[in-house]
């Protein structure tokens, strides 16, 4: 595996999590209210919990990818 292959690897990997975080964010923003009551039969938390969840698990989740993605892109696009 040599490093061009895994700059590419590294980019679509970064490019599709991201587009996964968009959706999530497009579907909590737009669809809210329907996201709430699918939870709500599952969970009893309030919305302001519900929120505070979701905000939180996307915080995780792009940190996770700038950790795990981007910065491994970036060393390597600076090693060249």
């Amino acid at each position: 595996m040599n490093a061009e292959y895994l700059r590419g690897f590294l980019l679509w990997c970064t490019v599709i999590n991201y587009a996964i975080l968009l959706v999530w964010f497009l579907f909590f923003v737009f669809a809210h209210d329907a996201l709430y009551r699918l939870h709500g039969r599952w969970f009893r938390i309030s919305p302001e919990v519900f929120d505070t969840l979701h905000y939180m698990a996307m915080a995780v989740f792009k940190i996770g990818v700038l950790i795990l993605n981007v910065v491994p892109l970036l060393v390597l696009c600076f090693l060249r």
